[in-house]
């Protein structure tokens, strides 16, 4: 079972077949019971595994269900509650599946709208649903998926010692994530003072704290790209500097330059060029440089390969005032921006880059 691939279907299924769901039930039939079946591997049509309607009945609450139930050796391990495609999500909306999990054997629930999927479990409370699912999984955005952590929900896999100690780890994992996120964008009093004891030798006043702040946030994004950048060059085995890399100017697929570049409203910027001179670097070692050719056009500045393009490899969108996005190309050659700061956060997306220069690898120069 390919489950990215599965995603994947999942994904064009939605995009085609979208705008025409729009009920609960049209979303379980179109999307959520295909991936039940298809991710996850349960047969939805065997009610020994999967258990649609379920009752739920608790306390003074009578007639109330859950939508599905999965079962493994009689006993039920996961319970899901539907909404309609791109509905709202969280605890508010999901009442049953909340109360429920409190009395059944269930240790993970689901709640979906077919197009993100929210996994949550019991990790603050024994038998009480946390209030913060430990995965999220949209299937819009296959290439971010957590394919490994989805896999030990499986039928073939699925094991809840196992899947209780994941949902531990990526719990406490993006909380992390959060606060460090938190604090590369706005350092805190408290690390401030952590940095300010450290490196100031004065008296630790508002003022100077105030000044060190935007210092300590330069200053952790330098080291964050420098540490990825140092493993970049690790990895390739030599010194890649930007500045070492030849500027090969961008043809069109007839192998004339491109009209559009030598126009006077077309001004390749030093930082486009710099953004360039980074890709090349990311992917030498994958793609001969000869093959990596760029055009810069009024809208953005492409990244092609073999002089063509038709083989996107990224783009950068640099014409902004005020923000940069880097364009990231899937296997269907669909872009997909994302916000950068600077030319060096290029280096923070080296994964995507090269897994789309591995799509060429094999082909020819033409």
């Amino acid at each position: 079972m390919d489950i990215k691939q599965a995603l994947q279907d999942l994904k064009d299924k939605a995009l085609r077949v979208g705008d025409h769901l729009e009920t609960e039930e049209s979303t379980k039939n179109a999307l959520i019971m295909p991936f039940l079946t298809r991710v996850l591997g349960y047969d939805v049509f065997d009610p020994e595994e999967v258990r649609p309607e379920y009752n739920a009945d608790v306390g003074t609450k009578k007639g109330e269900k859950v939508d599905y139930a999965i079962f493994k050796e009689g006993a039920v391990q996961i319970l899901i509650e539907c909404k309609a495609f791109r509905g709202e999500l969280g605890l508010n909306h999901a009442a049953q599946l909340y109360r429920y999990f409190s009395v059944t054997n269930a240790r993970v629930a689901i709640l979906t709208n077919g197009q993100v999927y929210q996994f949550y479990t019991d990790l603050d409370a024994p038998n009480k649903m946390d209030k913060e699912p430990f995965m999220t999984v949209d299937i819009f955005n296959v290439d971010g998926q957590p394919i490994s952590e989805l896999k030990k929900l499986s039928k073939q896999d699925f094991d809840v010692d196992s899947v209780i100690n994941v949902a531990g780890e990526l719990k406490y994992m993006s909380a992390i994530k959060r606060v460090l996120s938190d604090q590369f964008e706005n350092p805190d009093e408290e690390l401030v003072k952590f940095f300010g004891a450290r490196v100031y030798d004065g008296m630790l006043t508002q003022k100077v704290k105030d000044q060190l702040r935007p210092l300590i946030k330069k200053a952790m994004r330098s080291y964050f790209v420098e540490g990825i950048n140092a493993r970049l060059k690790s990895a390739l085995g030599e010194d890649v500097s930007t500045s070492d890399v030849d500027v090969i100017t961008e043809k069109n697929d007839d192998g004339d330059a491109t009209e559009e570049q030598g126009k006077p409203n077309v001004v390749t910027t030093e930082d486009e060029m710099e953004g360039f001179r980074v890709v090349q670097a990311i992917v030498r070692k994958v793609l001969p440089l000869e093959r990596v050719y760029f055009r810069d056009t009024q809208s953005y500045f492409g990244v092609n390969i073999d002089d063509n393009n038709r083989k996107p490899l990224c783009r950068l969108h640099f014409n902004g005032k005020s923000k940069w996005y880097l364009g990231l190309f899937d296997e269907d050659k669909k872009e997909d921006k994302v916000l950068i700061s600077s030319v060096d956060d290029i280096y923070l997306h080296a994964d995507e880059i090269i897994e789309s220069a591995m799509r060429y690898t094999e082909e020819k120069g033409s």
